[in-house]
């Protein structure tokens, strides 16, 4: 369970609360953090009013009575629902209004948890207030190479890392900025392939030798907790998430759909409100509201010398407009994504018939790309949808 880092300040912030009854949660905020900066001069200000705001009532109201009876006992308050105070005269029944129910009990029970003991730590997250809400979020990120050599003898042109350590500060930002931005109370997370850098360190259809820093077995691990820290961290704030993951691409292909197959298995038994979707089509599209994604990772498993190019050109829009006329997508506004070429372009205008999204690796760039090309930029993105507009909210490494 991901705690607030807030939660250490609760004894100061209750006896603010009792000191200022009249004073807001911004102004009770930059009374604890000694400042008179807020909004965006102070990010720090605005994470903890909207702490304060979702715990006001519990901080004012401490209920001694069950705190010292559920202390006599030496159990903790949050986790008593009721008691019964017996006296020779009376019998009380009091509810404890701080009682939090137990969550997804039952996976305890259930040997398969047992792969992630002790090795799913939690995240250090934040919290955002609804101030505004959309019809839905949308968090899309791809080609994030678990397993990819960025610098492999220490020579290479430019400097990098890409180990389970800089994959978990990644993570920790994506789930962050998740969160700020979030406008809704559901959320899509389209993974757009290339998830896995390899296997037995070479690409889907062999050949094609990588350098990897991590075996297949290693490389299992961090993907399949990488995905489930990642919900872990937003279920708390979202009452329903929907995953999508493209497992036909040139790299993951059979192991990324490996990985995203157990994470399947486990998640939806662990949250009956995520719902997986592990995508085998090389192109597969998506209704939601009044939205239709096409996704796809750009190349395949198999057949593609050539994917879709970052930059659209007729033969692609064409190819496009055949899919949308074979399963007559016209009444939506249309979105295609897809990954595979590192780079970050949103095109809305080629095209009358739809948007054509390239969104930019997770990932830093390859020794490979680094040297033939150059140090490329790794970038993820969270929408916001309305009815009639979108906002876009992209976080650049």
């Amino acid at each position: 369970m991901i705690v607030s880092k807030w939660k250490n300040y609760d004894t100061q912030l209750t006896d603010l609360l009792q000191d200022n009854r009249n004073c807001s949660d911004t102004e009770i905020a930059k009374k604890l953090l000694n400042t008179n900066e807020g909004g965006y001069l102070n990010k720090e200000v605005d994470l903890l009013r909207t702490y304060i705001k979702r715990n006001r009532k519990r901080l004012l109201d401490t209920h001694e009575g069950v705190f010292d009876a559920t202390d006599e006992l030496d159990v903790p308050n949050t986790s008593v629902k009721h008691l019964w105070l017996k006296t020779k005269k009376s019998s009380v029944f009091i509810k404890n209004p701080t009682y939090i129910e137990p969550q997804a009990e039952e996976v305890k029970e259930i040997d398969f948890t047992n792969i992630f003991k002790d090795k799913v730590k939690p995240l250090n997250i934040t919290y955002n207030d609804l101030d505004c809400l959309s019809l839905f979020d949308r968090l899309v990120y791809t080609d994030v190479h678990i397993g990819m050599e960025v610098n492999q003898n220490g020579y290479s042109l430019y400097d990098g890392a890409w180990n389970e350590k800089e994959i978990e500060k990644r993570l920790e930002i994506m789930v962050n900025h998740t969160l700020i931005n979030q406008q809704s109370d559901v959320l899509y997370i389209h993974e757009l392939g290339d998830f896995m850098d390899g296997y037995n360190s070479v690409t889907t259809r062999g050949g094609h030798e990588l350098p990897q820093n991590m075996d297949n077995q290693k490389a299992f691990d961090v993907g399949l907790q990488f995905k489930v820290r990642m919900i872990d961290a937003l279920i708390n704030n979202y009452k329903e998430i929907f995953c999508t993951n493209i497992c036909n691409d040139n790299h993951a292909g059979s192991f990324g759909y490996i990985v995203n197959s157990a994470f399947k298995s486990y998640i939806e038994l662990k949250y009956s409100n995520v719902k997986v979707i592990n995508q085998r089509k090389f192109i597969d599209h998506y209704i939601v509201e009044n939205r239709c994604f096409i996704l796809t990772h750009g190349k395949d498993d198999k057949n593609m010398r050539f994917g879709f190019k970052p930059h659209l050109d007729s033969a692609q829009i064409e190819k496009i407009k055949n899919y949308i006329d074979e399963y007559k997508l016209h009444n939506y506004t249309i979105e295609f994504s897809k990954g595979d070429s590192h780079q970050l372009l949103l095109d809305f205008t080629s095209s009358s018939a739809f948007e054509y999204q390239n969104f930019g690796a997770f990932s830093p760039p390859s020794d490979w790309v680094k040297t033939n090309f150059k140090n490329t930029n790794s970038s993820f993105i969270v929408f916001n949808y309305y009815e009639n507009q979108k906002s876009i909210n992209p976080i650049i490494f």
